[in-house]
C-alpha cells in the first residue's frame, strides 16, 4: 500500500498512528506530497480528485481518502481494534473522534489565516478560531475521564494528535493551563510507540 502524505499534517499523522497501532508500518510506503492552496498537485489529483492528503492506495490499486475512511478501511481488514463495531463503545469512540477531528480542521484554518500578511488577516476570524479552540479544549477536559490508555482507539488517536499539533503550531496558546487533566493523559499517550514513531520533525 502507498500513503500520500505530509509530515506536518495532523490528518496524515492520525492515519500514520493508526497504521502503527495496527502493526502495518512495514506494509505502507509513505509518498511525501506537498499540497498547496494556490496550485493543484497533479500526481495526487490523478488518484484523488479533491487533491487532498492523506490518500491511501491499496494493494488492489483503489484510492481511499479522508483520514477516518482510511482508518476504518485498515481497521476492518487488518485489526478491528480501533473502531468498535457497535453499541455504546462505538458511539463513545466516534463522538470523541468527531470533536478532535473538528478541532484539527479549526486549527488548520486558524494557522492558515494567522500566517497571512497582517494586512490580509481578518481579526474576527482569528478571534473565532481561538474561541472555538478554547471551547473544544474545555469540552475535552470535561470528558478526559473517558479517554483510555490501554484502549487507544480512533478517539484517543485523534485527541492525542490534535493536542500535539497545538504544541507544534500554537505553543503560545499554552493549552495545558486550560486542560490540566487532558495534559496528564496526553503526556502518557505521547509515550506510545505509535506516537513516538510519527513525531513531527520541525525541519521537515
Amino acid at each position: 500500500m502507498k500513503l500520500y502524505c505530509s509530515p506536518r499534517s495532523p490528518f496524515v499523522r492520525k492515519v500514520r498512528v493508526a497504521i502503527h497501532e495496527l502493526g502495518l508500518a512495514r506494509t505502507v510506503e509513505l509518498v511525501p506530497t506537498v499540497v498547496r492552496m494556490d496550485a493543484p498537485h497533479q500526481v495526487l489529483l490523478a488518484v484523488n480528485p479533491l487533491g487532498k492528503i492523506p490518500t491511501l492506495i491499496t494493494d488492489d490499486g483503489e484510492a481511499i481518502y479522508d483520514s477516518y475512511v482510511i482508518i476504518d478501511y485498515l481497521d476492518r481488514r487488518h485489526g478491528t481494534r480501533l473502531i468498535p463495531a457497535g453499541g455504546e463503545d462505538r458511539d463513545r469512540a466516534l463522538i470523541i473522534h468527531a470533536l478532535a477531528h473538528g478541532l484539527m480542521e479549526v486549527t488548520v484554518l486558524w494557522r492558515n489565516e494567522r500566517d497571512k500578511p497582517e494586512a490580509q488577516q481578518t481579526a474576527g476570524w482569528l478571534d473565532n478560531f481561538r474561541h472555538k479552540t478554547c471551547a473544544a479544549l474545555a469540552r475535552m477536559e470535561a470528558d478526559a475521564g473517558r479517554l483510555g490508555q490501554e484502549q487507544f482507539g480512533i478517539g484517543e488517536i485523534a485527541t492525542a494528535v490534535v493536542l500535539s499539533y497545538l504544541d507544534f503550531r500554537f505553543a503560545d496558546l499554552e493549552w495545558r493551563h486550560i486542560a490540566p487533566r487532558l495534559a496528564r493523559w496526553h503526556a502518557g499517550a505521547e509515550m506510545r510507540p505509535s506516537m513516538q514513531a510519527t513525531q513531527i520533525a520541525v525541519s521537515a
